[in-house]
């Protein structure tokens, strides 16, 4: 009888988490690897934050939470939804879980049965397709081009909606391109949709406050759409509080209901420590954290400008994110330093080992053409990365 199930044996491995643990392997063998592979900010969490969790500690919040989250913690999100996304909410459809991650797990946990189809617009954050996949749907890429800035048009979203298409997958801004879709692509994929009453709409928005002046929409917040789509976001990425595990939805209320079944059977509520922290994040103006996105923008002008100055890469320059990801098919079918480069993820590869820089291939996102490069680190750290993978490639 075989051991393990076919479930986990046809799952891949986060090629994220792969290339960091590689580049920690590496690092343990003495070589001085900089990482460019995670989705990390590297700015602390803020005081205002850590101070609302060390109260929470002092005012001994350590019992079992609410599956679904602290009421407080409800009704704060729904104040920040009804802020900066123009949504309204009731608290029944709020669900409060262990990150982003368990939030789409647990959607495609009562959404999904065999063979539903997903649409997944190319590139997409590396887990969404085995999300889908796990619970039993069928990925479907909608593939775009650097050329477009990686978004999807109507038309490319029309031709790929079928009898058995169930839902429609997305992040704005994008991870891994950094792509953020204005108000009237948007307008122009809703008026798609709204021919199909039966697709709904997971829309991942994370990163929305590291964005880069283009300013951002929530789909749900076009009417034709609000009863269709699940909104999911959370506080690693705006506020470096990657490692405190609390993501969020606003979704129609059965499938917020079901969501919460669901967790209630996997992980129960999230962690009551985070959670009071997250009612300050929240409830607080998002410009307090305006100067880790000033940051930000800045290391993206500073990598486009290195980028450029080499032979062979494409880049565009995303309007959010902490990311670039050129295309580097000038680069297939050569020979560096006596290594063919077939796809992208050879590409890649070859940089951890002869430039000593850790990045992620672009076939984990859908896309074999291109790479992804998180400038979430220094500008020093920035500088001496790209003038390695120039020398490598040179």
């Amino acid at each position: 009888m075989q051991l393990l199930s076919d479930r986990i044996l046809s799952m891949a491995t986060s090629a994220t988490l792969a290339m960091a643990a590689k580049a920690r392997e590496l690092r343990g063998e003495g070589k001085d690897i900089i990482g460019l592979s995670l989705g990390e900010p590297d700015f602390n969490t803020p005081d205002f934050i850590k101070d609302a969790a060390i109260q929470a500690i002092n005012d001994n919040y350590n019992s079992y939470t609410p599956v679904d989250g602290y009421a407080e913690l409800k009704e704060a999100i729904i104040t920040k939804f009804k802020r900066d996304n123009d949504l309204t909410y009731t608290p029944s459809q709020i669900v409060v879980s262990t990150g982003a991650k368990q939030a789409l797990f647990n959607i495609a946990g009562v959404m999904l049965n065999d063979g539903d189809e997903v649409i997944l617009p190319c590139p997409y954050w590396v887990s969404y397709s085995d999300i889908v996949k796990l619970f039993g749907g069928v990925p479907v890429e909608v593939k775009t081009t650097i050329d477009t800035d990686f978004k999807m048009t109507a038309a490319q979203l029309e031709a790929a909606i079928t009898p058995k298409t169930k839902m429609m997958w997305f992040s704005s801004p994008c991870n891994p391109s950094g792509s953020v879709y204005s108000k009237e692509e948007l307008q122009a994929l809703v008026d798609v949709l709204a021919k199909y009453p039966d697709v709904h709409v997971v829309s991942d928005e994370i990163y929305e406050h590291i964005n880069y002046g283009k300013g951002h929409t929530s789909i749900a917040s076009f009417e034709e759409l609000y009863d269709r789509t699940i909104t999911v976001n959370g506080v690693s990425k705006a506020f470096a509080m990657t490692g405190w595990r609390i993501g969020y939805i606003g979704a129609p209320e059965k499938i917020a209901r079901a969501c919460n079944k669901l967790q209630g059977q996997a992980t129960s509520g999230a962690n009551c420590i985070a959670q009071r922290a997250v009612i300050t994040a929240c409830t607080e103006s998002p410009d307090k954290v305006k100067y880790m996105i000033d940051e930000f923008k800045e290391r993206r002008d500073l990598i486009l400008g290195l980028l450029n100055g080499i032979d062979g890469f494409k880049c565009n320059v995303p309007d959010g994110a902490f990311y670039v990801f050129p295309d580097v098919t000038h680069f297939f079918g050569k020979t560096l330093k006596g290594k063919t480069i077939h796809n992208a993820t050879d590409f890649s590869l070859f940089l951890l080992e002869e430039a000593l820089v850790a990045t992620v291939t672009g076939e984990a996102f859908g896309n074999p053409n291109c790479i992804r490069i998180s400038y979430a680190a220094s500008n020093e750290q920035i500088i001496e990365a790209i003038k390695r993978i120039k020398a490598a490639v040179s």
